[in-house]
Order: structure tokens, then sequence, then C-alpha cells
């Protein structure tokens, strides 16, 4: 039995079949948001990370208690780091707003406005397994630009968010479809 009340799944008064469409009474358009949640590999690596940097600081405060000083800020800013990779790759995917789409990597972020959008779809062909260079078949978002021969493209049915989450994959990319249907000059 699901715990409804803990989330904010789903809008007052939803009914099962529509409650992932109804958009909360607070939501904002002017606000980034991702139109999909992070996937459970996401997650855990992120998880993972976090616990490795739990390990680092606890070794940061015996090496400080031993009284090597110098070693236990090494050992800090180290846990430091490791926490901001952590959020980072928690906070990597394609956002959405009323003023265009951001598409945040682990290193890069780029942002297009809907105006420079022409055209949103999904489409069939080899995409990369996590990220890694093996490929394997799949769906890819892809985003044409004015002015640019070739798409860009957002988001893979294989990657951290979507692996074995063909459903969410769909509506993800029928969640930015629709923003850039709404706000774009989409052809």
């Amino acid at each position: 039995m699901p715990l409804t009340f803990l989330t904010a799944d789903r809008a007052f008064g939803a009914t099962e079949e529509n409650s992932a469409d109804v958009a909360l009474p607070f939501d904002d358009h002017d606000q980034w948001r991702r139109p999909y949640r992070p996937g459970p590999w996401r997650v855990g690596a992120a998880a993972l990370l976090l616990l490795l940097t739990s390990f680092v600081m606890i070794a940061a405060v015996i090496v400080a208690a031993a009284g090597a000083v110098s070693a236990a800020g090494l050992c800090l800013s180290v846990g430091l780091v490791l926490i901001a990779l952590a959020l980072r790759l928690l906070r990597a995917g394609v956002w959405v707003s009323r003023h265009g789409v951001r598409r945040v990597g682990f290193l890069t972020t780029s942002t297009l406005r809907w105006t420079e959008v022409t055209r949103v779809q999904t489409v069939q062909q080899p995409v990369r397994w996590l990220g890694l260079p093996r490929t394997v078949q799949g769906q890819a978002l892809h985003l044409n630009r004015r002015g640019r021969s070739e798409p860009l493209e957002l988001l893979t049915d294989h990657n951290a968010d979507f692996l074995s989450r063909v459903e969410a994959f769909d509506r993800a990319a029928d969640t930015v479809e629709a923003w850039a249907a709404e706000y774009g000059q989409t052809d």
C-alpha cells in the first residue's frame, strides 16, 4: 500500500489514471524543473559516493585526533570534493522551464531558449549504455536547433535515469515535447 501522503506525487483529488499528468497547485513554470525523477542507477551511484565520503570524513576525524592536522585537512577537503561530485551527479539531466531547455552534464551545462528549438522528437538509434562507449539499440530524444544541422541528444532510454524504465523515458520524452510545443516555435 503506497503512502501517498508522504510524497508530492499526487495532486489533491486526482485519480490513479491521471495522477502523474496533473500539475501540482504550486507549480511555477518560470522555475527550472526536471520533467522526470532521477533513476535508480544515478541515485545508487551518488549514494555509494556519499558512503565513500563518510569513510573519508571519519578518517579525517581519526587523523585529527591523532594530531596530524594537515593530513586531517586534506581528508576533509577530499570529503568535501566527493560531496560536491555526488550532488553534481544528482543534478545532471534535462531541465525545462518557460525560458528554455537546460542540459546539465557532469562537467558542463548548456541552455537553449525555446525560440532556438525547431523540433523535438524521439528516434530509434544506437545509444550509449549508461554513458559508456558500448552502444545498444534504443531510443533517444533529439532536439533540433535553429541554424544547426546536427541534432542535440537530450535523453536516451539506456542512460542512468531510464535504464530498465521504458515507461519513465516515454513520459519524460512526452513532457519535454509538450514543453517545446507550448513555449517553442516547433515545426
